[in-house]
């Protein structure tokens, strides 16, 4: 039996590691924001965010990545959502532009573990 197997056979286990990530997605992009505003003034200028995320091809790739990976997978979170009748998605949707992608779609595979128990119980 390998570790994969745990996390199959137990849904509980496998909604706690998402929710664990969601919260390690919301902390460690926050603390790089509040750095990127010590930095470049005491607000979060937008602009300027955006410029350094495409200064080098680098930076470039990976923010290209992000966006149409998150875009994507956020377009699948709201058909996923609305498929099992999920509650407090507003929580999702919001985190998504206010907090990080890295925080929602952790905290969305969370939920939908949570709604997936729910359903098998009912069942």
């Amino acid at each position: 039996m390998n570790s994969f197997n745990i996390l199959k056979d137990n849904k509980q286990i496998l909604s706690f590691l998402y929710l664990f990530l969601s919260i390690l997605g919301a902390v460690l992009p926050m603390m790089a924001n509040f750095e990127f505003a010590k930095e470049y003034g005491n607000s979060f200028d937008i602009n300027n965010f955006i410029a350094l995320a495409n200064v080098n091809p680098a930076a470039q790739s990976i923010s290209r990545d992000l966006l149409i990976g998150a875009s994507a997978i956020f377009v699948w979170i709201v058909n996923e959502s609305r498929k099992l009748d999920m509650k407090n998605m507003w929580i999702v949707y919001i985190g998504t532009f206010l907090i990080a992608f890295a925080f929602s779609a952790p905290f969305f595979l969370f939920l939908r573990e949570r709604r997936i128990i729910e359903l098998e119980k009912n069942n």
